[in-house]
């Protein structure tokens, strides 16, 4: 005769209340992951907005024709050229600062600092390597990292509080 099975599955002995009886495990500290959660936090953020700044400079590159500039002398009247908006072609300002140059650099690095905080919380929470791509794709697709941030942000203070145990070391 075959016994039928409870509705609700009695917890494992180990306490974890998982089938197959596995811990949940991370690779720090909690304090770890909290300092890594806030790096991957400010980096989103400054990523992203870095990135909306990139996109309003590539319209006015690419929609209008116009660079940012910051100094240097009118090409056309010789006087001096504050901070705005002149011609890419012919160059409408000589000297001063490309500021539409200097964003392009900027987000660039600042992308490459945001992978680093992306690959420091992975790799502490031991996510599979699908969510890596997905925090990746934060610092590129425009207003992405603010909402992946804070999707994952809540999801490693979740698997915090639900595994208090799985972040001791020692």
């Amino acid at each position: 005769m075959i016994e039928p099975k409870p509705a609700v599955q009695p917890q494992q002995p180990n306490g974890t209340g998982s089938p197959s009886g596995k811990k949940r495990r991370f690779g720090g500290t909690e304090a770890q992951i909290r300092s890594a959660l806030k790096f991957y936090k400010v980096l989103a953020y400054l990523t992203g907005s870095m990135l909306l700044l990139l996109c309003a400079e590539l319209i006015a590159r690419y929609g209008f024709g116009h660079y940012l500039f910051a100094g240097g002398t009118n090409a056309v009247t010789g006087k001096p050229f504050g901070f705005g908006f002149t011609d890419a072609e012919p160059p409408g300002v000589i000297g001063g600062v490309n500021v539409s140059v200097a964003v392009l650099i900027v987000h660039g690095w600042m992308y490459v600092v945001y992978l680093i905080s992306n690959f420091r919380l992975w790799s502490l929470m031991r996510w599979p390597f699908a969510k890596l791509i997905i925090l990746a794709l934060g610092g590129v697709v425009p207003f992405l990292s603010f909402f992946v941030e804070k999707k994952f942000h809540a999801q490693v203070e979740a698997e915090l509080a639900a595994n208090p145990q799985a972040s001791q070391r020692y």
